[in-house]
C-alpha cells in the first residue's frame, strides 16, 4: 500500500492503524471540512474510489450525504462532531450508502457498518479520526430475507389457523405463536405453559399417542398425530400436531418444531357421518337376517327336490346376503373406533384354534383355494378373541379375493422375541410398493385393473390396522405386484 503520508501525522500512528485496520480512511479533525489525509487499498476498493480524486478533499466533498434519508445516529457530520467532543470511538451498527458502479453506470444498493476511533495529539486534543468500514450488504439483505420470510409464513399460518411452536428440548423453553393460546381456549395474550398443555389433553390420548409419538419421533425425525383435548370450559375439542425433530452435530435431538390445528368441526363432521353409518347398519341388519332366514329355509324345501337351478340360485343368494351382512359388520365397526367407543375385552385364548376355526368357517364360502395352516401347538395369549378372528378373517378373505382359484394360501404361526407373529400368504396379483405404505389407510383401494370388478369398501384392513394398535401390536404387508402378498401382525405375549 503506498500513500502520501501528511508531514505532521507520525509515522508510526499510520502504519498501527492502517495495517491492523485495512477497510479504513484516516479524515483529520478540521470541522466542518473533515479533509481525508489517507485511504486504504481496501477502503478504495470496496467503496470503489480513487486514491487521487479523494485524498486532500473534504469527507463530505466526496461522500455527500442526504441528511433528510439520515437520522442523527447516522449522520456522519454529527458523528464526526460527537468524536471530537466525547474524546471516545463510536461506532455505527448499521446504515446505508450507495456505491456508483462505473461500469453498470448506476448506483448499487449498500449497507455499511463503521467504527471512528479518535486518535490525540500531544495536548490532548483529537488531531484525526479513524473511519473504518466494512461492507454488511450481504447480511443486510439475508436479515431481511429472513424477516420476509418469517412474515410470510406468519400470514399463512394465520390464514391456515395455523399456531406454530417450539420447544427446547434441553432445557424444556417453549415458545409459540398467539394462535396456540386461541386453540387451547384461552385469550391469545394469556400465557401458557407446557405442563399445563399437557393437563388438557385427555389422559388416554396422552399416553397413548402423544407420548409414543415422541419416542418414535426420536428415531424417525417426524411426527404426526390427533388427540382430544378440553378446554378450560370442560368442552371437548380436537387438535392435529405435526412437525419435526432438530438434531446437534452429534446426531443428538434438542428441538421439536411443530404447528398445531383445531380439527374439532372435522371430527365432529366425522362422528355425526359415523353415527348415521351406525345407525343405518343397525337398522339394515333386521330384514337381512329375515332375508337371511327365508333364503335357508327356502335352501332347505328345495334340498329334496332334483332342481339344481333353484338350489344353486338360493346358494348365491345367500352368499351375497352373507357378504351385505360383512360389509354391515364392517361399518359397525368403523363407527366404533373413535376413541373411548371400542372396547376391548381381553380373555385368554389359543390362537390356533381361532385361526382353524376362521379357515373352516372360511372354506363354507369358498372352496376353490387350497388353504394350509402351520401351527406350533397351543400358543395361548390375552386379546380380544373377538376381534383378533375378525382381523385373521380379513387377511383370508382378501387372499382369497385377490388371487386366482385353485392357489394356495398359507397360514403360519409363530412366536418372535416375546411376540407373537400371524402371517397370511397368497400367491395374488401382489400389490406394487408406493402402494404399500397406503394399505392401511381408511377407504383406500389399491389402483389396478384386476380390481374393477371385486367389491369393497376399503375398510377391513383399516379396521385390523386399527385393531392390532389397539392392542399394542404391529402390522404390515410385504408384496411384490404380480407374484403374491403376505400380510402379518404381530402381538405382544404380555398384554
Amino acid at each position: 500500500m503506498s500513500v502520501n503520508l501528511p508531514p505532521d501525522l507520525p509515522e508510526n500512528i499510520f502504519q498501527t492503524v492502517f495495517e491492523k485496520s485495512p477497510g479504513s480512511l484516516l479524515v483529520k479533525a478540521d470541522s466542518p471540512l473533515f479533509t481525508i489525509l489517507a485511504a486504504s487499498d481496501a477502503y478504495l476498493v470496496i467503496t470503489a474510489s480513487n486514491r487521487d480524486t479523494i485524498v486532500g478533499k473534504g469527507f463530505f466533498e466526496v461522500f455527500p450525504e442526504d441528511e433528510s434519508k439520515f437520522g442523527e445516529d447516522v449522520n456522519a457530520r454529527n458523528v464526526f462532531t460527537k468524536v471530537i467532543e466525547s474524546r471516545q470511538k463510536i461506532d455505527v451498527p448499521t446504515y446505508r450508502f450507495d456505491v456508483y458502479d462505473p461500469i453498470a453506470k448506476n448506483y448499487e444498493i449498500k449497507y455499511w457498518s463503521c467504527s471512528n476511533t479518535p486518535i490525540l495529539d500531544e495536548s490532548n486534543k483529537v488531531a484525526y479520526i479513524l473511519n473504518t468500514v466494512v461492507d454488511i450488504t450481504g447480511e443486510v439483505k439475508a436479515k431481511e430475507g429472513a424477516i420476509e420470510s418469517e412474515h410470510r409464513l406468519r400470514l399463512a399460518t394465520e390464514a391456515a389457523a395455523l399456531a406454530i411452536w417450539d420447544l427446547n428440548l434441553l432445557d424444556l423453553s417453549f415458545i409459540y405463536s398467539p394462535r396456540l393460546s386461541e386453540i387451547l381456549g384461552h385469550s391469545p395474550e394469556s400465557g401458557i405453559t407446557l405442563s399445563e398443555i399437557r393437563n388438557q389433553v385427555n389422559a388416554d390420548d396422552m399416553q397413548n399417542i402423544v407420548l409414543k409419538a415422541f419416542h418414535e419421533s426420536l428415531i424417525t425425525g417426524k411426527y404426526l398425530y390427533e388427540v382430544r383435548i378440553y378446554w378450560p370450559d370442560g368442552s371437548l375439542h380436537w387438535v392435529k400436531t405435526q412437525g419435526v425433530v432438530l438434531q446437534d452435530e452429534k446426531r443428538q435431538p434438542v428441538r421439536l418444531l411443530g404447528t398445531i390445528l383445531d380439527i374439532t368441526e372435522t371430527k365432529r363432521d366425522e362422528i355425526r357421518k359415523n353415527d348415521f353409518i351406525a345407525m343405518a347398519s343397525h337398522e339394515l341388519k333386521t330384514p337381512l337376517t329375515s332375508i337371511k332366514a327365508y333364503i335357508q329355509l327356502l335352501a332347505q324345501k328345495m334340498a329334496s327336490s332334483n332342481d339344481n337351478v333353484i338350489i344353486n340360485m338360493l346358494s348365491k343368494a345367500n352368499q351375497q346376503v352373507n357378504k351385505m351382512t360383512d360389509l354391515i359388520h364392517g361399518f359397525l365397526d368403523l363407527s366404533k373406533l373413535e376413541p373411548g367407543k371400542l372396547q376391548l375385552k381381553m380373555q385368554d385364548f389359543d390362537i390356533n384354534q381361532v385361526i382353524n376355526d376362521t379357515i373352516i368357517e372360511t372354506k363354507t364360502t369358498s372352496t376353490g383355494h387350497i388353504v394350509k395352516f402351520e401351527e406350533q401347538g397351543p400358543i395361548i395369549i390375552k386379546a380380544d378373541k373377538e376381534k383378533i378372528e375378525q382381523v385373521v378373517n380379513n387377511f383370508l378373505s382378501n387372499a382369497i379375493k385377490y388371487s386366482d382359484k385353485g392357489s394356495k394360501i398359507l397360514v403360519s404361526v409363530k412366536k418372535t422375541d416375546g411376540d407373537l407373529q400371524v402371517a397370511v400368504a397368497d400367491e395374488g396379483i401382489g400389490i406394487k410398493a408406493k402402494e404399500q405404505g397406503k394399505i392401511f389407510q381408511r377407504f383406500y383401494r389399491v389402483e389396478n385393473t384386476r380390481m374393477k370388478n371385486i367389491s369393497g369398501f376399503g375398510i377391513g384392513l383399516y379396521l385390523s390396522s386399527e385393531i392390532i394398535q389397539r392392542h399394542k401390536g404391529k402390522i404390515w404387508v410385504e408384496s411384490k405386484e404380480g407374484e403374491g402378498s403376505t400380510f402379518y401382525f404381530s402381538l405382544p405375549l404380555q398384554v
